[in-house]
């Protein structure tokens, strides 16, 4: 830092741990100045604290800020605004490469207005992992591996071409390339430092990503959390991350897990515990001397779920096993030295014992009390006892689809089932309950050894008794990094994964991203014909509709070693606690007890799972270990030339007309609905990351510019391409919107006097044309009809997906009004311009009896709005009656409704750099 300041007396020495000396910004100073007891804050909020300290510019961070936050209270009403500026940014290429896309079109506006490109240049550090173009299309076979990472440069060189026009064109842009690791693990174990310094000013690593997962850094005790890809864009070109001063939730553990138990049990036992008590926006930081006691893997696997439970961070402080965990991950003597000296000097070194810290609320969890689990059928927070799996499917069968059921007839259980021969590997019955997928995968858990090796011992405990998979279980391992594979194959135990069909098939987020692959064709030919309820069992973090697979309903989050135990008994409706998995090679029955390996077995395999010298190996020198990488050419130049040809990558209409003006705000009158949405509608409903249907329009425009059908990839692929993105919002193919009832996937009905194209099945509706979501919002575009979106609770829960929001603003959709929101996706629509609106407790589109053709106005909006204020949606019914509903207006701080004006936080922030240049 360039003539740093000394506010409050705040700039302090501390020893390096080599002989030299370095400077820090004190938060006991701050103590000592008066400004409260600042030890006694949660950790997570003493974090940002010196972030604001640090970076108090007397502009965009002033020293009320600093006050403001040092003067944090457990309970009391949130309207401070935190300026945090992290340190660096993380990126994975589904949301990486639409960002930037942005930023090459940002500079291409600036280079049309007759100004310098490099403007537009990111301020921090930004790593971009390539991991979620890995597809499991081949599965079960030796050369999984190999054949999947040839199918996948095949069908992304365009996208890697433009990530590598990105490397040389922006300075601090650097690539980790496709075969190395997940987004979260590749952090976990190599990209995070835990201690930054800009020369003799040291700081904590902290962090915002593109993904939602980026919490799992919380575990190794760095603030850190996910964004969409717009207020990452903003955070690069030096705008901080503004959000209103949060709750904290503090978790106070204690006991220890009792045998048979994993990380992933308590993992979901807590999504379960804080979805309950409602996190949404809040910190959770995990205390006590159960937490104490817990793996850095372990913590890790918890964090990485904070989406899942709703929080922002589900933050583990630093102690000796954070820094014991960056030596065995092969970081430098020196740096943990440095490490640890500078949070004992902040004050910030061990996990609080109960009384020593205030929290906001304080939920007390023994870790004795957790039981083996799984969560399922359709939310990662629905958690249940594995002894309970087969009672509650089995239910869930025949219960409504409002009660998360499936709607089916409970006698059609037993009796509906398909033989299917297997090409070769002889003959497979499918039913309801049947296993059609079964995945090691997801940043949750393949990070985690002990559970790594726990399914690994599984694995050899089965073969060794001559136990196969069912062949109509399409299996799978995709491991979180390369030094899984290292110590599986050190520990002898992948053979055996291998020999029952769990041979790795990538290195990436797979099968918990949607990409899970095509079934065998009669497989899933016997699917569709029969409408089976199948399922899945993967040890991911979300198993929303349609997320997996298209055609698989029952999705179910577990372990890695139940999942090998479940994809060995080929079906969800048992009782693994009594019931037997199998018969072995002597006709003999097999327990899950039989299967199941001791803790210390566990152990004995530990020790080869974290060897400092394979990480430095393998994080060496990417460039050497990815020849297809290389093969990869470059474009040059600051500025992108755009293809209009290409189907991946096309210049955003974002900043096609882009002046120095910034809008206005006003009234929204006349506004119809694009849909009227339930509970829980997911950004993978909003904006699916899986297959691209051939009859969709995104289907339609790939066909129409000569892309065949089996080079489609998936929409997560081509969030580059504003056409195909567009297109596919609300497309998802399980999104129910209430105007079409009975209906699921992306139609709606158009009450306006165009022609519209017709849908791909009959939709009978009182009123109105049936037509595909998109299809619908264009003609209301040509008729200049704004639209609008109704939701109910947990609207945009899921991934931290920026498209969700940018498609919305492309289908003309300028308010969404829901019961309530996920944090990001708030975020998200704001940033692109979009106004959220919440209804107030106890209003619903059902209690208000809406059916679409109603038209809505939003009162009171105008220059003076004010974060939170309350504004009137006005609904004007068919019969010509109206009625006025108090709703919050959901653009929460200050600097939001500086977004809105502008259109969105982009054009916010390139106004203020091209009036700068």
């Amino acid at each position: 830092m360039s003539n740093p300041h000394n506010l409050f007396d705040s700039l302090k020495s501390f020893d390096l741990g080599n002989g030299g000396q370095g400077k820090f910004y004190s938060l006991p100073a701050l103590e000592k100045a008066g400004l409260g007891p600042i030890s006694r804050l949660p950790v997570s909020i003493r974090i940002v604290l010196e972030s604001v300290l640090r970076n108090c510019d007397g502009k965009k961070v002033t020293e009320q800020n600093v006050r403001d936050l040092a003067a944090w209270k457990p309970s009391e009403s949130r309207t401070a605004e935190i300026p945090f500026s992290v340190a660096r940014i993380v990126l994975q290429d589904f949301t990486g490469v639409p960002l930037l896309v942005d930023l090459a079109a940002m500079r291409s506006a600036v280079d049309r207005l007759g100004k310098n490109p490099k403007i537009i240049e990111p301020l921090v550090p930004v790593d971009l992992v390539v991991d979620h173009s890995v597809q499991v299309d081949v599965a079960g076979s030796a050369d999984a591996y190999e054949r999947n990472l040839e199918i996948e440069f095949k069908r992304n060189r365009e996208r890697y071409q433009f990530l590598k026009w990105g490397m040389q064109a922006f300075d601090t842009f650097k690539v980790v390339p496709p075969g190395i690791g997940i987004v979260h693990q590749v952090n976990l174990e190599y990209l995070a430092k835990g201690v930054l310094n800009q020369g003799e000013i040291y700081y904590p690593d902290t962090l915002v990503g593109t993904d939602s997962h980026t919490t799992m850094i919380n575990g190794l005790g760095v603030v850190g959390w996910g964004v969409g890809g717009i207020e990452a864009e903003a955070g690069m070109l030096g705008q901080p991350v503004c959000f209103l001063t949060p709750d904290v939730v503090g978790v106070h553990m204690t006991g220890a897990l009792k045998k048979g138990v994993t990380a992933t049990d308590l993992a979901l036992t807590v999504t379960q515990l804080l979805r309950k008590h409602k996190v949404v926006g809040k910190f959770v930081e995990f205390f006590g001397p159960g937490a104490k006691n817990l793996p850095l893997t372990d913590r890790a696997t918890i964090a990485n779920m904070a989406p899942e439970y709703g929080a922002t961070m589900g933050f583990f402080p630093i102690d000796e096993e954070t820094v014991n965990y960056l030596r065995a991950t092969g970081r430098s003597d020196e740096l943990c030295k440095t490490y640890e000296n500078y949070y004992k000097a902040q004050g910030l070194w061990g996990i609080p014992e109960k009384g020593q810290v205030e929290y906001s609320s304080v939920l007390d969890l023994d870790l004795g009390s957790i039981t083996p689990s799984v969560a399922g059928p359709k939310r990662p927070q629905d958690r249940i006892e594995l002894a309970k799996l087969k009672e509650n499917f089995v239910g869930a069968f025949s219960k409504p689809v409002a009660e998360s059921g499936f709607g089916k007839k409970a006698e059609e259980f037993s009796t509906v089932k398909a033989e299917v021969s297997m090409n070769g590997k002889g003959t497979a019955t499918v039913g309801n309950g049947s296993v059609l997928i079964a995945a090691i995968t997801s940043c949750t858990n393949t990070s985690n050894p002990s559970v790594m090796l726990a399914a690994g011992l599984v694995a050899k405990k089965a073969v060794e008794r001559g136990m196969t998979v069912n062949p109509a279980v399409k299996t799978s391992l995709a491991p979180g990094s390369r030094v899984v594979t290292d110590y599986l194959a050190k520990t002898g135990l992948q053979p055996y994964l291998d020999k029952i069909g769990f041979q790795t098939v990538g290195y990436g987020c797979t099968t918990c991203i949607g990409n899970s692959g095509p079934l065998a064709a009669p497989i899933e030919e016997a699917v569709v014909k029969n409408d089976l309820v199948a399922a899945s069992v993967l040890s991911g973090n979300r198993n929303f509709e349609a997320r997996v697979h298209q055609n698989i309903k029952a999705n179910f989050l577990m372990s890695p070693p139940l999942v090998v135990a479940f994809a060995l008994a080929g079906k969800v409706n048992i009782d693994l606690s009594s019931e037997p998995i199998g018969k072995d090679k002597d006709g003999k029955e097999v327990f899950l007890k039989d299967l199941w390996p001791t803790l210390k077995e566990v152990r004995d395999l530990l020790q080869a799972a974290l060897k400092p010298e394979v990480f430095r190996k393998l994080y060496a020198d990417f460039a050497s270990q990815n020849p297809k990488w290389n093969e990869i050419p470059s474009s040059t130049g600051d500025v992108y030339e755009w293809d209009k040809k290409s189907t991946y990558i096309q210049d955003p209409p974002f900043f096609a007309n882009f002046n120095l003006q910034p809008g206005s705000i006003t009234s929204i009158s006349g506004a119809r609905p694009l849909g009227i949405f339930g509970d829980s509608v997911t950004t993978d409903h909003i904006s699916p990351a899986g297959a691209i249907k051939q009859k969709s329009p995104a289907g339609k425009y790939l066909l129409e510019n000569g892309v065949a059908f089996e080079d489609f990839n998936s929409y997560g692929s081509r969030r580059g391409n504003d056409l195909v993105m567009t297109r596919g919002t609300f497309a998802n193919v399980r999104v129910k919107n209430l105007l079409c009832p009975g209906v699921e996937g992306g139609y709606t009905v158009y009450f306006g006097d165009r022609e519209v194209p017709a849908p791909d099945k009959a939709i009978n509706v009182a009123a109105g044309k049936p037509t595909f979501i998109y299809d619908a919002c264009m003609a209301y575009q040509k008729d200049g009809v704004p639209l609008i979106v109704i939701a109910g609770q947990e609207y945009g829960t899921g991934s931290s997906r920026d498209w969700a929001a940018k498609g919305t603003n492309l289908l003309g959709v300028k308010v969404v009004v829901a019961q309530s929101f996920e944090r990001i996706h708030r975020s998200n629509l704001v940033g692109m311009g979009v106004l959220p609106l919440q209804f107030k407790e106890g209003t619903t589109a059902q209690s208000l009896k809406l059916d679409g053709s109603e038209t809505y106005d939003v009162l009171g909006l105008d220059a003076n709005l004010k974060p939170q204020q309350d504004l009137k949606l006005k609904i004007t019914r068919k019969d010509g009656s109206t009625q006025e509903v108090p709703v919050t207006c959901r653009i929460d701080t200050p600097i939001e409704i500086d977004y809105y004006q502008h259109g969105g936080i982009l054009p916010y922030v390139l106004r203020q750099l091209v009036a700068k240049a």
